[in-house]
Parts: structure tokens; C-alpha cells; sequence
């Protein structure tokens, strides 16, 4: 800590900013981020941040993504940081060197563990792009107790309240994130900023601000410099690693760092201003290995590019989907234009000045909105509107109104044949009798239609005119656009790659309702990184636009709006249940992705301890191979997408590759309230493999002349086998969550895989 209180010291007495440069460890390669970081401080960086890479880094623009993605194939964890830092101490670095990154990877570390090993390797901080500052304070007490820094962030959109807040818990510099507007050669400075700066010097009491977010020139530096202590660059010096040769990344970035500060650290210069890569390294300021005797400073943030082939080009056609083409309005590979920018959410930590919970934020211990500070004001607002919503019996009979629209109240009935088929396999008198909740019959195929009128009926309420939404399997998707066709909004919808192409016919549908889709180009190309890139997006138009997630899932109040407008499910089969058996069904059972269907059926029950609640999830190729999406089966805590809950990760904390045969429960985590109530016990959670799946598909088309979706599937299998358990007296009821139109083609293209192993044939 007290070495980068020396740094802009010392730049203070020198009368110019400190310069924070940042690099991703691991790239390009692990064994070259040492000599990045000597570089750095050889071409005058005063303070260096080492970004510790994560698959899921919502708060960056693709430069640095695709620096993640690069480390992270190198093999780079968090103990290869810790190493590379020690690496670079050994070999002479003083600048201090603070760590950056998301919450998830320290959290699987440990966080005194990774206190301690920080502090030996010669770390002197960090920056948690996700970390809630209730959390950071106690954090940041820890830091203090190894003498580590926690930086805070703080950025244009952060309120007088939380800013006020966040400079209290500042210890060593405040990284402030602010928007560089380019016009030609030199740049030019945000007109918010002097005034953005005005408001964090008043609350700072004398602690150091330094400035990043697009700064990439020499002027660019200068003119930034005029109003804050520090400035700070990233990206550039990772486009600066990805434009030089193999070998010579080191050479590039201290040349360019040079190029900013117009000065250099002979003592540690990677080149001495020469081109031949002679060395010269000194410890004489470094007596204590931790970088205390010198400077240094970091982070980055900047030009957004990155551009891969069209995954569209190839998808399905009318006459031959498994050959012909999909078209969609955009294919993206990260944001290009300022993502959420590396902005740390800021909950109030003052008890006498929090605002007043309108509702639970967290199950348990899940739940939250470990977010940036860019959306928490956005997500006050939802949650204000939210609030006055549900509480005002006009909206509820607005809502309702457009229940002919949405053909509910869906219909429940016995499923005789599937009954009949479940006895004839258990002792006489076994055999639950199985009814289904018609929810595939709902306009648009399935449940989704539920949260997307709800949602958007709030978005109208907030003078929202433009719509942004994510998808999986197609269903959400063609959902929100047909509530925005409706209701005359302007609609986005985020697609993962894959996802088109397993998904070619709710693609076209959805442009046929008006929409763009706009197909995700990275990572695993599902519906996790459609949520990425549509969390993304929304910080661009804050303003103009709501974000209709699709499931439980995200940060508060999110699950608890979809929970809320999905309730229905349950609460009309409450009502339909009583009148044809006169008392409550002995258990209900409904597919888990991310678990709005499933939430939605099971709250209405979840006082009811008569009412046993079976959630379903996708098994794969089994829960025993890595091939899965069974997230409570098989996952443990963690924090995605702005909300602690169970996740699929490695030991390191990386979001793990998930699979499904159905696109709508390929997803690396669920909604915190399912969370909870596994953790009580409540709920019980069991997976379905992508066999087993089909034969419960087999099932419902044969027996009830029901073709259901694959999602659907997986929760026929299961609740076969509960019916099989318990006795004939006793009743299930299936959230019949949506049709299965969307899925014929997928299951004919894996029929002769899994038609096999399961005794299925339809060849003619």
C-alpha cells in the first residue's frame, strides 16, 4: 500500500500524473508476462495492474476478452499470477503491482489464503471489478491487516451517496472510469470529466484519482493528466502485444510506454532505448521485494475490436435446415463500443444511510447484485418501478387483461395413457396419477410469455421505448418479440451462435415479429454468453432501454420480477388442482436451466410442506462426465452475472463448458431462489441425461399426443420415475413448459445417436 502512495508521490513532486498501465496475465504467453511487466515500468508505468483472467469478464470490451480467452488456453491460474509477480520481483520489478479482476476465481482461491500468498509473491493490492463494497469493506479490512490496497471504482453514473461512500474506503487511489470520445489524432477529453472529478475530489480527502477508459495516445495522457493524478492504459497495450512479433511483446511495450511518458527507468529498461533487447536490471530501490522503493500504477479499458467469421453463414433454410442457412441482423464477438467498463458496484455500506429494502435482495445466501457501479442505478430503478407495480392493483388488472391474449389461464389435465404406462411397471396400488400444466399451449409455445408481457408492461411504466433480451432454445426470444410487436417496441435479441444454428426456425420467427437477433460469436456460442453480451449492451442505452431476462437469473430484483410474473404457473395450478382432485397435488415437477418455469411453479407451493417440489436438470452424458448442465446436481456457489448462486466451475473458479441436447438449459447457473431452496432442503434436484430426455420426448408423443419441447423433456423423465415411487392415490402435476415444434430437427439429427441406446428407431 505504501508503495503506491510513493508512486503518485512522486509523480506529484515531479508535476505530472502517475501512468497505471495494465496487462493480462498469461498473455500472450505466461512465460513472457514477467518481462511485460519490466517493460512496463522500464518505459516510465508508475503502477502496474495484472489483470487475473476469467471466461466470463462482463465488465470488458473484447481487447481484453480475447487477452482472457488467450491466458486462459495458455493454462494461466491464479497461482501462475502469483508467480508471474514473484518472477518479475526476483528479477528487479519495483513498481507496485496491484491484481485485477473478478470475484469468482478468488472466491474458489480463498480469500485469506489469497491474501497470504499475495503478500509473499509482492502484490501490493487489488481492484474486483464485481465485488459489492458491503463485501469489500470486510475485504478491504483484510487487505489492510496483510498492508494490500483495495482500490475502489467509482464512475460518472455512481450518485453523491454511494461516490461519498466509496471514497471513505479508499486507502491508496480511487480508479475513476470515464469515456474518451476520439476526434482524429489527439483525442479528445470527456467534457464530463473535470466536473466528474471536481465531485470526486471533494469527497477524497487528498487520496489520489487516476483516470482510465479509452486513453491511448500521448495527448490523450496530457490532457487527462491536467485534472487527476493518475491516468490509466489497457487496452492499447494489449493491441500493442497482439501487433508485435513472437518474442519481442516486451520490446513493443516498453517502447510504447515510452511513447506516453517520454521517460524512461534506466535501471530496469528492457532495451536502454536500443533495439538490441540488452537487459539492465537493478534492485538498489527494491530492498523489500515488494516493489515498495519504487512506483506504478494500472488498468486498461479501451478501443474496442475483435471480428470473427459470420456463424450465420451456414445455418438452416426453409427447405433443408440441417444444410441451408440461418440469417440473422448481426453476429458480435464481444461489444464494440464500451462495454460496462471495469465499474465495481456500490451498495451502501453505512447502516444510517442505506435506502430501504423493497424487497429481499437474497435467498440465503444467494442472491445480490454483484455488479458494476454503471447499472446500480439502473437497477434501483427497475426495482423502485417494480415495487410500485406490484403493489397497485391497476397494473395486476392491466396485466390480467391481456390474459385471452396470452391464452391463459392454460388449461390442467390428467395424462390417462401416462398413468396407465407408469402402473404397469410398480406393485399394485404404486403409481401417482400424472397431470400436466398446459403451459406449451400459452401464445408463442411455452411459459415465457408470462414474464415477457409482465416485463414489458414495467418497461412501459419506466418510459422505456426500446427492448433487449437474451435466448437459448428460441422461446424467450420469439416471447419478447412478440410482446414488442404488441406493444410497439423496439427489440434485440442476443442469440449465442449455436444456439442459431440448433435454433434456425424461432430465429427466423423471431424477424418475422420485427426483431433483430443478433447471433454471440464467443465462447461456448450458448446462452451464456448471449447474457454476456446482452448485459453488455444494456449499459450503453441505460436510458432508452429495459432488459427482459429470460430466467431467474442476473442480479436484483431480476429474479424476483421473473419469479413473480411466472407465479401464475403455480398459482393457477393451485386453483385447477383443488378443483378436480379437491386439495393440493403430492408434488409438482418442472424442468431447471436457469429456472423460470420452475420457480414459477414451484413459490406458490413452497409454504406448503405437503407439496414435495422436484426440479429437473440436464445430465448430459451423465453428471459423472464433464458433458452436463446440472447446476445445483453438480455445481457449487459462486458468482455469474451479477448474482451469487450455484454455478458450474472449475477448482480455479472458471466457468466451465456446459452441453445439453436442448438449448434452453445449457447454462452454467440457475436462479438464487432455486439455490435456496436446495440448500433448505425445500426442493429436491435430480438431472435427467440427454437419453433419458428422450425417451420422456418418446413418452409424451406417443402416449398423450403431445410432441413437448426437449427442456420439457428432461422433466417427463422425472416425474415418471417420482410417479413410479409413490403411491396411486397420490398426484404429480408437470409444468408442461412449451411445445416442441422448435425441436423436431434437432431430435432427427440425434436420433441415430441416442435412438439406439434407448430402443428408438423411426427410420423408414
Amino acid at each position: 500500500m505504501d508503495g503506491i502512495k510513493k508512486a503518485f508521490a512522486r509523480a506529484k513532486s515531479e508535476k505530472r500524473a502517475a501512468l497505471v498501465t495494465y496487462t493480462t496475465a498469461g498473455y500472450p504467453t505466461i512465460e513472457e508476462t514477467s518481462s511485460i511487466l519490466l517493460a512496463m515500468e522500464a518505459g516510465g508505468a508508475d503502477i502496474i495492474e495484472l489483470g487475473t483472467p476469467f471466461t466470463d469478464p462482463i465488465a470488458d470490451g473484447p481487447t481484453i476478452q480475447g487477452a482472457n480467452t488467450q491466458a486462459l488456453a495458455n493454462g494461466t491460474t491464479t497461482t501462475s499470477c502469483l508467480n508471474i509477480v514473484k518472477d518479475a520481483r526476483s528479477r528487479g520489478l519495483r513498481a507496485p503491482v496491484l491484481l485485477m479482476g473478478y470475484y469468482n476465481p478468488l472466491l474458489a482461491y480463498g480469500e485469506e489464503r489469497m491474501l497470504q500468498d499475495a503478500k509473499k509473491a509482492g502484490v501490493n493490492g487489488f481492484i474486483m471489478v464485481d465485488l459489492p463494497p458491503e463485501e469489500a469493506v470486510r475485504f478491504r479490512q483484510h487487505c489492510t491487516n496483510y498492508g494490500l490496497s483495495y482500490v475502489p471504482l467509482i464512475a460518472p453514473a455512481t450518485s453523491e451517496k454511494r461516490m461519498k461512500l466509496l471514497c471513505a474506503i479508499a486507502d491508496s487511489f480511487i480508479y475513476v472510469v470515464s469515456r474518451m470520445g476520439v476526434t482524429g489524432a489527439t483525442g479528445a477529453l470527456s467534457s464530463g470529466l473535470p466536473d466528474l472529478l471536481d465531485r470526486v475530489h471533494k469527497y477524497s480527502g487528498g487520496i489520489p484519482a487516476a483516470v482510465g477508459f479509452g486513453v491511448s495516445t500521448r495527448e490523450h495522457f496530457v490532457e487527462v493528466g491536467k485534472v487527476s493524478e493518475g491516468v490509466v492504459i489497457g487496452s492499447q497495450i494489449i493491441n500493442t502485444l497482439k501487433r508485435a512479433n513472437a518474442g519481442e511483446g516486451a520490446q513493443a511495450v516498453e517502447e510504447y510506454c515510452y511513447s506516453i511518458t517520454q521517460r524512461r527507468n534506466p535501471q530496469v529498461s528492457q532495451t536502454n532505448g536500443a533495439s538490441n533487447g540488452a537487459h539492465s536490471i537493478s534492485t538498489a530501490a527494491n530492498p523489500n521485494g515488494d516493489g515498495s522503493g519504487w512506483i506504478s500504477h494500472a488498468n486498461g479499458e479501451a478501443p474496442k475490436e475483435i471480428s470473427t467469421a459470420d456463424p450465420t453463414k451456414q445455418p438452416a433454410s426453409e427447405s433443408d435446415p440441417s444444410n441451408g442457412t440461418v440469417h440473422v441482423d448481426a453476429v458480435t464477438t464481444g461489444s464494440d463500443g464500451p462495454g460496462l467498463a471495469d465499474q465495481l458496484e456500490a451498495l451502501n455500506t453505512n447502516d444510517d444511510e442505506k435506502d430501504p429494502e423493497l424487497m429481499p435482495s437474497r435467498f440465503g445466501e444467494f442472491g445480490g447484485q454483484y455488479v458494476p457501479e454503471s447499472l446500480m442505478d439502473c437497477l434501483a430503478e427497475l426495482e423502485k418501478g417494480f415495487d410500485d407495480a406490484r403493489n397497485d392493483p391497476k397494473f395486476w388488472e392491466e396485466f390480467r387483461n391481456y390474459y385471452p391474449y396470452m391464452s391463459r389461464p392454460s388449461s390442467l389435465h390428467r395424462a390417462d395413457r401416462l398413468t396407465e404406462h407408469v402402473r404397469k411397471d410398480v406393485k399394485p396400488g404404486m403409481g401417482a396419477s400424472i397431470y400436466l400444466k398446459r403451459e406449451d399451449l400459452n401464445h408463442t409455445g411455452s411459459h415465457k410469455i408470462n414474464n415477457a408481457i409482465g416485463q414489458a408492461l414495467i418497461a412501459k411504466r419506466l418510459g422505456k421505448t426500446e427492448i433487449i433480451a437474451e435466448t437459448g432454445a428460441g422461446q424467450h426470444g420469439v416471447a419478447t418479440a412478440t410482446v414488442c410487436a404488441r406493444f410497439g417496441l423496439k427489440c434485440t435479441v442476443f442469440m449465442g451462435a449455436e444456439d442459431v444454428r440448433r435454433q434456425a426456425l424461432n430465429v427466423f420467427r423471431m424477424k418475422l415479429l420485427g426483431a433483430s437477433v443478433v447471433a454471440v460469436d464467443a465462447g461456448s456460442k450458448t446462452l451464456r454468453d448471449a447474457v454476456n453480451e446482452a448485459l453488455r449492451k444494456w449499459v450503453e442505452r441505460l436510458d432508452t432501454t429495459h432488459y427482459i431476462i429470460g430466467s431467474a437469473i442476473g442480479p436484483h430484483p431480476f429474479p424476483t420480477i421473473v419469479r413473480t410474473f411466472q407465479s401464475v404457473i403455480g398459482n393457477e395450478t393451485k386453483e385447477q388442482m383443488h378443483d378436480l382432485t379437491n386439495r393440493l397435488p403430492d408434488a409438482v415437477v418442472a424442468c431447471v436451466g436457469g429456472g423460470s418455469n420452475a420457480a414459477g411453479m414451484f413459490a406458490p407451493f413452497a409454504n406448503d410442506e405437503s407439496v414435495r417440489l422436484l426440479g429437473v436438470e440436464a445430465g448430459g452424458d451423465g453428471i459423472e462426465t464433464s458433458r452436463h448442465s446440472a447446476t445445483l446436481t453438480g455445481g457449487k456457489p459462486g458468482v455469474l452475472h451479477g448474482v451469487r448462486t450455484y454455478i458450474l466451475q472449475s477448482p480455479e473458479g472458471q466457468i466451465t463448458d456446459t452441453h445439453s441436447v436442448s438449448a434452453g438449459l445449457d447454462y452454467p447457473g440457475v436462479g438464487p431462489e432455486l439455490s435456496g431452496w436446495k440448500d433448505s432442503s425445500r426442493a429436491k434436484f435430480i438431472a435427467a441425461t440427454d437419453a433419458e430426455a428422450f425417451i420422456g420426448f418418446r413418452l409424451m408423443s406417443e402416449l398423450e399426443g403431445i410432441i413437448p419441447a426437449l427442456e420439457t423433456s428432461h422433466a417427463i423423465f422425472g416425474a415418471v420415475e417420482l410417479a413410479k415411487t409413490m403411491k396411486e392415490d397420490e398426484n404429480i402435476v408437470i409444468c408442461l413448459s412449451g411445445r416442441g415444434d422448435k425441436d423436431v430437427q434437432s431430435v432427427a439429427e440425434e436420433l441415430p445417436t441416442i435412438g439406439p441406446v434407448i430402443g428408438w428407431d423411426l427410420r423408414f
